[in-house]
């Protein structure tokens, strides 16, 4: 993402700060603007440096040390537009629970910080109880010595469920040898169950589906039999070709769920990269004579291409700089024309999505979009998606 400052100092702040280390003031996040802002407490409430206009209050989850957005003040909500989906939390008053929740929550603001970036339309389950977006984060019964079976991470209709000892950096890098992942993150598992949520209100009632179907196969494959099938044999040959990660050959919803993710790494990515002023140009015998410039914004741009330009020779100088460190490659994901395809048919759906919204308020927009879904959700019953 971009960099933060201080309004009052011009410190530069991360993503997360509450408190600027320069000046001591307060920190807070407007989403509606995507800015860090510096903020003086006006009775009750606070008044942001980034918009005089109105007043804020921080999000009830800044009470546990787990939130530092706002939320305007003339409006109704308790929660901010990250948390307010958030339907089971674990128990926090148990350290360890609230030590990952706190942990969960950064990786899922990130996640949001892209969502309202890019302008994709949200629902809460209390607007919809039953396609909005929501999240429970669950403690898995053995830690409890409770009978019961293991919580695992997935999504179904528009619910995503965490099991939060991934929170735990020991546990997920065992969860990552064990089932033979690259690449194994809080943000990752994110992304990728939030390209379940947006394959519903994006593809699967557009007249894209088609064109999905013949760059991601035919998702009406049984899916609890895909899944059997890939456990027991495994990712076919040469999926490397064709396919992002091995999971993602198990079906066309996982393989567009891995593609998102990969999507959304890119786009974010790409964005801090510019922000940065990171020119890059290999030095190789018969190299490109110009260095790769980002002078764009990543979330806007409607050419892809522009990203693929730039994506391909960064991942190649961040990676060698993390094998420099003595570390795997930060990005372990092989980019081939099937990919990239893929790829840009993500975004062209997020760039149609983007255009039918346009001129109108993009929370009233996404909604319009999500009351198109929710009539063909009643047409049909929603498959699982894992």
């Amino acid at each position: 993402m971009k960099i933060f400052q201080c309004q009052a100092c011009d410190q530069p702040v991360s993503f997360e700060s509450t408190d600027c280390e320069s000046c001591q003031r307060r920190l807070g996040y407007v989403g509606e603007l995507h800015e860090m802002s510096a903020l003086e407490s006006v009775g009750t409430h606070w008044h942001a440096y980034a918009n005089p206009a109105r007043k804020y209050r921080f999000c009830a989850n800044a009470a546990h040390g787990a939130c530092n957005w706002l939320v305007p003040d003339d409006m109704p909500e308790a929660y901010c537009t990250a948390c307010r989906h958030n339907r089971v939390v674990p128990d926090l008053g148990i350290t360890w629970n609230l030590t990952r929740w706190r942990q969960i929550e950064a990786a899922k603001h990130r996640l949001f910080y892209s969502l309202l970036r890019l302008n994709l339309p949200l629902m809460t389950r209390a607007e919809n109880p039953t396609t909005g977006l929501a999240f429970d984060f669950l403690v898995d019964p053995s830690e409890s010595y409770r009978i019961g079976p293991p919580v695992l991470t997935g999504h179904r209709g528009g619910v995503i469920t965490l099991n939060i000892a991934e929170a735990d950096d020991v546990e997920r890098e065992r969860r990552r040898t064990l089932f033979g992942e690259y690449y194994r993150t809080l943000l990752g598992h994110f992304r990728h169950e939030i390209g379940h949520y947006f394959w519903n209100v994006l593809v699967r009632f557009d007249q894209s589906l088609w064109t999905f179907r013949s760059l991601f196969g035919d998702e009406r494959d049984n899916y609890g039999r895909a899944l059997q099938r890939h456990y027991r044999d495994g990712a076919p040959e040469n999926w490397e070709e064709s396919y992002v990660s091995a999971y993602a050959t198990s079906h066309p919803w996982e393989d567009f769920a891995e593609t998102w993710a990969q999507y959304l790494h890119i786009v974010d990515t790409v964005e801090t990269a510019g922000t940065f002023e990171l020119h890059v140009r290999p030095r190789l015998r018969n190299g490109p004579a110009d260095s790769v410039v980002i002078d764009y914004d990543p979330y806007q741009i409607p050419d892809f291409s522009r990203l693929v330009e730039a994506w391909l020779p960064l991942t190649y100088a961040v990676n060698s700089l993390s094998r420099s460190m003595g570390q795997p490659a930060l990005y372990p994901f092989k980019l081939t024309p099937a990919v990239i395809a893929k790829l840009s048919f993500i975004h062209e759906r997020i760039v149609s999505m983007r255009s039918i919204g346009h001129g109108i308020d993009s929370d009233e927009a996404g909604s319009e979009i999500l009351k198109a879904v929710i009539t063909g959700l009643r047409k049909r019953v929603a498959a699982p998606n894992v």
